[in-house]
């Protein structure tokens, strides 16, 4: 059996993950931008390790032997589920393997928007960071008495509320079915958003939730309100909030994610010194690559000895 993991994964990481993997796979690793080496390797190849760059129609028909599309990670969206379907290729995600290491990305993106460490940090690099303009400080604030509001209801969010809580905020959330888990209070979308302080996304991909937060919902904010994604981008209409950001009625955004990736440098929001941003790697630590390993490995194997697949995803 052959596994392709189509990742621009370093020496270090490719090694690691070959030494790992049972004898019986045959494991390739190909950088999505190496288009040469990608086609020859999935010529023969059984099982895709799909990460982020899209896997639809044309990768799809590079694969006569392709049976397994392994997504490392939890949304589908990147993934043309009924191409996959037509060509019977089974597809299965791994929710739950990077939870802990987005959540604390979503943490530390919240931190940075509202402490301004990013802008900070280039000031003082430069010689700056002892004659501040006396403005720079505005706006920054702590969680301690805030309203933290979570857009969704998954492992991410349900480990971000006693964090939050241990920081002294109130927490919120609205999702789309209650929880016997829920230690917080569940709210409709709209009163989340009119009482929030901080709003942090944590809901898949779907055309119900594109855009979910629009122009309409921005309006309706507190002012001064501080933004975090770490889920998709799609779901925040960008241009909406730019012209928020730059408005000042939202103080700050942490974005991991973005409608377009890769993003290119002349993106609207990379001008504004209000919005810290990073290349969609809230769920890259060593030990998801590790966790992720394990389920993906598990389903190699229930694929070779013809047996159901762990979080086998339907179209």
């Amino acid at each position: 059996m052959k596994a392709l993991l189509h990742f621009r994964a370093s020496k270090s990481l490719a090694n690691q993950i070959r030494e790992q993997s049972p004898p019986w796979l045959d494991l390739a690793v190909a950088a999505p931008e190496d288009h040469a080496t990608v086609e020859t390797e999935l010529r023969d190849t059984d099982v895709l390790f799909h990460v982020l760059a899209p896997a639809g129609q044309q990768l799809l028909s590079l694969a006569p032997k392709l049976k397994l599309i392994q997504k490392i990670g939890v949304g589908v969206n990147t993934i043309d589920l009924q191409e996959a379907k037509r060509r019977d290729i089974l597809v299965a995600n791994m929710p739950g393997t990077n939870s802990q290491a987005v959540a604390e990305m979503t943490l530390s993106l919240m931190l940075a928007a509202m402490r301004k460490i990013v802008v900070f940090d280039r000031m003082t690099k430069q010689g700056q960071g002892w004659s501040l303009p006396p403005d720079a400080m505005d706006g920054m604030g702590e969680v301690s008495g805030k309203v933290g509001g979570l857009v969704g209801f998954g492992e991410v969010p349900r480990r971000l509320v006693p964090v939050l809580k241990a920081l002294g905020a109130h927490v919120i959330h609205a999702a789309r079915r209650p929880s016997d888990e829920a230690d917080t209070e569940r709210v409709s979308l709209d009163e989340l958003v009119r009482r929030a302080d901080i709003i942090s996304l944590h809901v898949p991909l779907t055309p119900e939730t594109s855009n979910v937060i629009d122009a309409a919902q921005l309006d309706r904010m507190k002012p001064g309100v501080v933004i975090v994604n770490t889920a998709r981008g799609e779901l925040i209409d960008e241009d909406a909030l730019y012209a928020s950001l730059t408005a000042g009625k939202v103080s700050s955004v942490g974005l991991d994610v973005l409608g377009r990736e890769p993003a290119l440098a002349d993106h609207p929001l990379f001008a504004l010194p209000n919005a810290t941003v990073t290349p969609h790697v809230a769920w890259l630590t060593s030990e998801t690559i590790q966790r992720s390993l394990s389920v993906a490995f598990e389903n190699c194997r229930r694929l070779r000895e013809g047996l159901p697949l762990v979080h086998s995803v339907s179209a």
